[in-house]
């Protein structure tokens, strides 16, 4: 299968993964020995070797804990693909996050760097520049399977060309979904019926109810200990973030925007911030948001829900297993994911920001370059495509796709799982799901027929439910209320060099407005932003707008 390069972009077919929609499947053919037929999948005789690094963070450490047969070294997922593949994975060594960030730096300063590396877009122009790393363009029009070629493709160009550097793909993005990242209002609606309330319509209705969870005692305790609306000491959580209530107001601090005249504006500068963060700045003086949110991280945040003391929160879909927690304490709270709203009369945009950041890059030399590929196609393939094996490979008792060295995803597979769900729903075929939507399903069964361990079952009603807050994505996507960044490629020169820099600055100074500075401050920002760096990136962004225009 050839792809096209034009002026960079890379063109690429559209393939099927088990889904809901009308798309052409490929099935691969297996022989007895568990070899696929099909060259995407084709073993190496003999077998090859590839030497990597890992990072050992909390989630994967806990998954092999879980399962005392198998290693970080030596797990399915190596064996898999030793078996079918033939490529055995070897790690250079594994470190706790900790310490992995720091000595990968001293590694790629080094040169030496393993066959294959998982890195940053910074540290991926660093490696090209420096000749470290093999140009995948051929790899990837010979090997890259149909199937890896839709997920590559599914939110668009901008994911492929987020690996491309001066035409060349220098990395296999790891695919990280956009609309994962849809923010939903929940509310306990407990406090709702018990102060009598209705779900907001409008940002006056949140502000109304904020207040009256602050000031009307909804936990009947007498005090005025509970707070309307969570916040933690970074503004953009995806749990207990401020991203959503901007959005209220027309506003997106972290995404760059098309200005109706053929250009784009970065998000984070435009009035309508100002008039957000004068709302934030409100609610904060009137105590409805925790006095002392600046010190607190998410995980010390989410002690006031435990406590029982949190009305509403913005967050991503899997907020419920965040709230959860709530009802520990009081096994009467509920909560529920409401769309966000905006002003009187307006329909508001829910912002997705782009979120491809790291990439799968070879080091030069290696003889194999189209090994990052196969292990994409088969990660993919084993857990979503014709010969899927979910609770083997993806979600057993515990998470097990973490076992991987590689971890692409298809970017729609959660809101996927709810459409098959809710057309078994709609057809009463809930006995022939399979997968994830099956694993899903049982999951809220055992929750709503009060099974044993089935409280564990709440998080998951919460978001696939009739009502839950998949509901309320897909009714985001028929409104046409999705907004994605209007950027989506590689990061510009002068955002490699000041975009950190920038975004430290805009979060300080949002966070001082709310804290009582002057409004007018964020006026002092937009022109720092703009003196500092702002204006050549978006110049820059300007320049690869027109460049993407131009190659349509």
């Amino acid at each position: 299968m050839v792809i096209a390069l034009v002026s960079g972009l890379i063109l690429v077919p559209v393939y099927g993964y088990q889904s809901n929609h009308d798309q052409l499947h490929q099935e691969p053919v297996t022989s007895s020995e568990n070899v696929y037929a099909d060259m995407y999948l084709s073993k190496y005789d003999p077998p090859v070797e590839v030497s990597l690094v890992r990072e050992l963070d909390d989630g994967l450490e806990d998954i092999i804990e879980a399962l005392p047969d198998e290693t970080i070294d030596d797990n399915r997922w190596s064996q898999l693909y030793e078996q079918v593949l033939g490529i055995k994975l070897n790690n250079d060594w594994v470190v706790r996050s900790e310490q992995y960030h720091k000595k990968l730096g001293i590694v790629l300063a080094s040169g030496n760097i393993p066959d294959i590396v998982k890195v940053n877009a910074q540290q991926l122009r660093q490696l090209s520049h420096a000749g470290l790393i093999q140009d995948l363009t051929i790899a990837y029009e010979k090997y890259a399977s149909p199937l890896t070629q839709e997920v590559l493709q599914q939110e668009g160009s901008g994911t492929l060309e987020s690996g491309m550097i001066n035409g060349k793909l220098m990395g296999i993005p790891l695919t990280d979904a956009s609309i994962e990242r849809a923010v939903f209002l929940w509310i306990r609606t407990d406090w709702l019926e018990r102060l009598g309330l209705q779900a907001p319509k409008t940002m006056d209705d949140v502000l109304m109810i904020s207040k009256a969870f602050t000031e009307m005692d909804p936990d009947q305790n007498g005090l005025q200990d509970t707070y309307g609306l969570a916040a933690t000491n970074y503004l953009w959580d995806p749990v207990m973030g401020l991203g959503g209530f901007m959005a209220g107001y027309g506003a997106y601090p972290n995404i760059w925007l098309e200005d109706g005249h053929g250009k784009l504006v970065y998000g984070g500068i435009q009035p309508e911030v100002k008039e957000a963060l004068k709302a934030l700045q409100e609610m904060y003086r009137n105590h409805e948001i925790d006095s002392e949110f600046i010190f607190k991280n998410g995980s010390k945040a989410k002690q006031l829900i435990t406590d029982g003391k949190i009305g509403m929160v913005y967050g991503e879909q899997w907020s419920s297993f965040f709230l959860q927690s709530s009802r520990g304490s009081d096994p009467n709270a509920d909560w529920k994911a409401y769309p966000i709203v905006g002003q009187a009369g307006e329909q508001v945009k829910v912002p997705l920001e782009f979120n491809t950041s790291y990439f799968y890059a070879i080091r030069k030399g290696y003889p194999h370059p189209e090994v990052i590929l196969k292990l994409f196609n088969l990660y993919l393939e084993k857990n979503w495509g014709m010969t899927a094996e979910y609770e083997k490979y993806y979600n057993s008792t515990v998470p097990v796709w973490g076992l991987s060295p590689v971890t692409p995803f298809p970017a729609n597979k959660n809101w996927d799982a709810y459409l098959k769900i809710e057309e078994a729903h709609r057809l009463g075929t809930e006995d022939r799901l399979e997968g994830e939507a099956r694993f899903i399903l049982n999951k809220m069964n055992r929750y709503l027929n009060g099974e044993e361990e089935g409280e564990s079952g709440w998080g998951w009603e919460k978001i696939y439910g009739r009502t839950g807050a998949m509901s309320i994505l897909d009714s985001y996507h028929r409104n046409n209320q999705l907004l994605f960044d209007a950027f989506a490629g590689a990061p510009t020169e002068t955002m490699l060099e000041k975009q950190t820099i920038l975004d430290h600055m805009q979060h300080d100074r949002f966070v001082n407005i709310i804290l009582g500075d002057p409004i007018d401050d964020f006026d002092l920002f937009v022109q720092d932003w703009l003196k500092l760096g702002g204006a050549q990136i978006t110049s820059e962004v300007n320049q690869w707008y027109a460049e993407k225009k131009n190659r349509r």
